[in-house]
């Protein structure tokens, strides 16, 4: 019997598959850059603020915090601009933003023998820059690959602009710290500046896809759709958010080396949960799905709270990394699904910007707890946010409504 059909279906299949995964991957890269522009000085301005400016460690916290003040209030406008101007004009303009915050970035480092105020001021406004840029950059480049690939990959988009997410973070954070060690933050801006020049340019030269037609929902019924899946996403994002901000002065209070590796562990352990089990969202559901992350994350976090040496710390990122990785494309799945088509750049930005909150909260929040209980204390906190967020994950699956048509 002639197999050759079948054999050359099977091909065309795979090729098909490959093809659509290069696609994904071609707009995920956008995401990759403007993350690893976060990371490169995430795991370094901390302690850079408080050691060496001399500055509080509630306001070291701040400074990595306040970059998604930003974010946040530009999440719904980079939606917007998404759905009506098109995705290639948010990434265009999420670029140029993060090449602002390198060269603001290179001009606080230059203006350390300066009166240190000023070289504060040109940092804090570096990182406003850096999140207006992860807001339009993200958003855009999510929803130019949901449009480009169709809206039944969402799972596989969102979970692709995770693994650039967070591994852009992974690579980020311990390159910074040995750039920063050899030559200063000054270099810092300098390969910001580089990398966001480039993606600028490759953005500019991208074909543009259609925006999708149709009446907009107003803001506030995007947003009362979507809140309680971001409630979820951003009590879920806590333990992520206090190991980033307060990981190194963690490690530095127990007289431990090796805080960025902490980062690196989370980002590897993360990127490897995307890889092995993207598929489980389509074939199990969101709800499901995220209860079994979250539940898996509380065990990590529960681990950095009782850390006593570096290894039990370690091993308790990567936990938390697993159990967070799959948490928001799963929830995020849920939440578009709640909004038409022509909404969803809206839904997405709105959805998005929970996490912000929970960073921008988290810093001075736990800065605070810390300043009573001490470093370790700040991973309990992150553990009663994330046992919350499994809370509101269980009471969203039990009333779960259909999609919108």
């Amino acid at each position: 019997m002639d197999t050759s059909p079948p054999e050359r279906f099977a091909g065309r299949a795979t090729d098909t598959s490959r093809g659509r995964a290069g696609q994904i991957l071609s707009y995920t890269y956008f995401t990759l850059i403007c993350y690893l522009s976060i990371g490169l000085p995430l795991a370094i301005l901390p302690a850079y603020v408080h050691l060496r400016m001399g500055y509080s460690a509630a306001l070291a916290g701040s400074v990595i915090s306040i970059q998604y003040i930003a974010t946040f209030l530009s999440r719904p406008w980079a939606g917007r601009i998404s759905d009506n101007a098109g995705a290639k004009v948010s990434v265009q303009w999420g670029m140029s933003a993060c090449l602002a915050s390198g060269a603001l970035l290179l001009f606080a480092a230059l203006l350390h023998r300066s009166p240190i105020w000023l070289s504060l001021a040109a940092l804090m406004a570096s990182r406003l820059a850096l999140g207006v840029g992860e807001s339009l950059g993200s958003t855009g480049a999510t929803l130019w690959g949901i449009t480009a690939a169709g809206p039944e990959h969402t799972a596989k988009v969102i979970s692709y602009n995770g693994i650039g997410t967070y591994g852009g973070l992974a690579l980020g954070a311990p390159l910074g710290v040995v750039m920063e060690q050899h030559w200063g933050l000054a270099s810092i801006g300098v390969l910001t500046l580089v990398l966001c020049g480039i993606s600028l340019m490759v953005a500019t030269a991208k074909k543009p896809i259609a925006v999708m037609p149709g009446e907009h929902l107003p803001f506030r019924d995007v947003l009362g759709r979507v809140t309680p899946h971001g409630m979820g996403l951003a009590l879920g994002g806590v333990g992520y958010s206090v190991l980033a901000t307060f990981v190194t002065l963690f490690y530095a209070s127990r007289h431990w080396d090796g805080a960025a590796l902490c980062l690196t562990s989370f980002g590897v352990a993360f990127i490897t949960a995307r890889l092995l089990f993207i598929q489980a969202i389509n074939r199990f559901g969101g709800f499901p799905v995220s209860m079994t992350c979250l539940a898996v994350e509380s065990m990590g976090v529960a681990m950095m709270w009782l850390a006593h040496s570096p290894r039990t710390a370690f091993a308790g990122a990567g936990l938390t990394g697993f159990g967070f990785s799959l948490v928001f494309p799963a929830l995020g799945v849920e939440a578009v699904k709640r909004v038409p088509e022509f909404n969803r750049g809206t839904a997405l930005g709105v959805y998005t910007g929970f996490s912000d909150v929970s960073f921008f909260l988290v810093g001075p929040t736990a800065g605070a707890v810390i300043g009573e209980f001490g470093y370790a204390s700040a991973f309990l906190f992150a553990l009663l946010c994330v046992l919350a967020s499994l809370g509101i994950v269980v009471v969203l699956a039990a009333r779960h409504e259909p999609e919108v048509i």
